[in-house]
């Protein structure tokens, strides 16, 4: 297949908050679940029957009841990730032979093709692989119809929910790769899901069909002996290197089933070396973040706290998004002529998002000039006007200056009082007054006489005690305001 020129744009980062469901028959799980500060909390829960098969009923009616739960619930969160009903997938297992890396997935495809009853085209397949204590390696094969998955996105969609990651509930409660190998039962509403985790991965995955027997009208009986016996089926057609490392059995469900089979299977099993045990609380790490004591188990919860810690399930159903760019330089021409053809649309795409984008600007700036264009108008002619009839003074203060100068050029100690200050046209200045010494007077002379643009000062003294005086100067340009 000849290469093309690949972008990779910035993928979404997983919400901080996200609804985890779990579809079971007609049995609707869900728990909205949020990351905070190296905590998972529980906003909302709710556990609802659907009236309305997915599969078979209209896709819109569907999402509009589980838009109607969700409602009841107050749940307004959109981001979901799914845990599809266990009955739907299909599974095949192969043993790898020593191959190169190069090969490996074109035996795995091959090995698809051949486990599955249909046509592998019409499924959507997820793979895991592990390693047995001899050092074999094999790879599970889990399929689900495209049909039911493309199904539920339209229901999904119809509800207003947009969903992030397709899985399995039992594979996010019992994952594989973690405490060696086990076990799992998980208790459904008309079936038992059976999982085996072995040499970091999925060993065996599949429905018990008929193992819950109604008893009542809202009671349900649990063959333990057809359990078992399909336990030991399935457990026989593992190699015996996978075989070997499961060391117990772990049952997730409703309290009371998943007592009751306990009770059942465990005199079945201990005596053979399985440790049997009911798993009704997360252990302290199970997912590296703190949880609320009373956090209830379930697939729902396992599958979104997962999803929101960033460790994905190994069986991921969601068909991957093919974006337009990938669907063009897939269509057109090969080789050369296909990676000069990318670059240059690149290039005509960048000038054409800058023009793009300049145009924008001018149009967002001409918006919000129309839109205050009528008050700019009114302020200029408010400004206008007030030019016009401003005061007729300027705002210089000219006479309180000189009589601060006049005040300053004074000595502090009172030897020399002013009786008279009189300005006439802003730069004549008389002043008449006592002092108690000719001392004074001369230094007070002498501080008017350093006043800026202070010309043609005269001065008289009359008497001896107390001295009367007269200055009159004039003053011309500025006047000096720091002084």
């Amino acid at each position: 297949m000849n290469k093309i020129i690949k972008i990779k744009f910035p993928k979404r980062k997983t919400p901080s908050t996200l609804l985890g469901l779990g579809l079971d028959g007609s049995r609707l799980e869900g728990a909205v679940v949020h990351r905070s500060n190296g905590s998972l909390h529980v906003h909302q829960r709710f556990n609802v029957s659907l009236s309305l098969d997915p599969l078979t009923n209209d896709p819109e009616l569907v999402g509009r009841e589980i838009l109607n739960h969700l409602q009841a619930a107050g749940v307004r969160e959109r981001h979901c990730v799914v845990a599809l009903p266990l009955k739907w997938t299909m599974a095949a297992h192969t043993e790898l032979p020593k191959l190169a890396a190069s090969d490996v997935a074109d035996f795995l495809q091959i090995e698809a093709e051949r486990g599955f009853p249909t046509d592998i085209s019409a499924l959507q397949v997820a793979t895991s692989r592990l390693v047995s204590a001899d050092g074999a390696q094999h790879a599970t094969f889990i399929g689900i119809p495209r049909s039911h998955i493309d199904r539920l996105e339209q229901v999904l969609r119809a509800a207003k929910l947009k969903a992030i990651s397709f899985s399995l509930g039992i594979t996010a409660l019992q994952p594989a790769g973690e405490s060696g190998g086990a076990l799992a039962f998980e208790i459904g509403e008309h079936h038992i899901g059976l999982e085996i985790t072995a040499g970091g991965g999925v060993a065996a995955l599949r429905a018990l069909e008929g193992a819950m027997e109604n008893a009542g009208a809202d009671e349900r009986k649990i063959p333990a002996e057809l359990i078992a016996r399909e336990a030991r089926i399935t457990m026989g057609q593992l190699p015996p290197g996978l075989r070997d490392s499961v060391k117990r059995i772990r049952i997730f469900g409703p309290a009371d089933a998943a007592q009751k089979l306990a009770d059942e299977i465990r005199p079945r099993f201990e005596p053979g070396g399985l440790k049997v045990e009911i798993v009704t609380a997360y252990p302290p790490n199970e997912f590296g973040k703190t949880l609320p004591p009373d956090t209830k188990v379930s697939g729902a919860f396992s599958l979104a706290a997962r999803q929101l810690i960033g460790r994905n399930d190994p069986f991921e159903f969601l068909p991957p998004k093919v974006s337009s760019w990938e669907r063009v330089t897939s269509k057109y021409a090969p080789g050369k002529l296909r990676k000069a053809g990318a670059v240059a649309a690149l290039i005509v795409l960048i000038v054409i998002g800058l023009f793009g984008y300049q145009q924008w600007q001018l149009n967002s700036l001409r918006s919000r000039w129309n839109g205050m264009s009528a008050q700019v108008a009114e302020l200029q002619g408010i400004s206008d006007q007030i030019a016009q009839y401003r005061p007729w003074f300027d705002k210089s203060f000219r006479c309180l200056t000189i009589l601060k100068n006049v005040t300053l050029a004074f000595p502090q100690t009172g030897e020399l009082t002013a009786k008279t200050v009189e300005i006439r046209d802003m730069n004549a200045v008389t002043c008449t007054g006592d002092a108690q010494n000719a001392r004074a007077v001369a230094a007070t002379i002498h501080q008017l006489g350093t006043i800026d643009g202070v010309t043609n000062f005269n001065y008289q003294i009359r008497g001896q005690s107390p001295i009367q005086f007269s200055f009159d100067f004039h003053l011309t340009g500025g006047v000096n305001e720091t002084r």
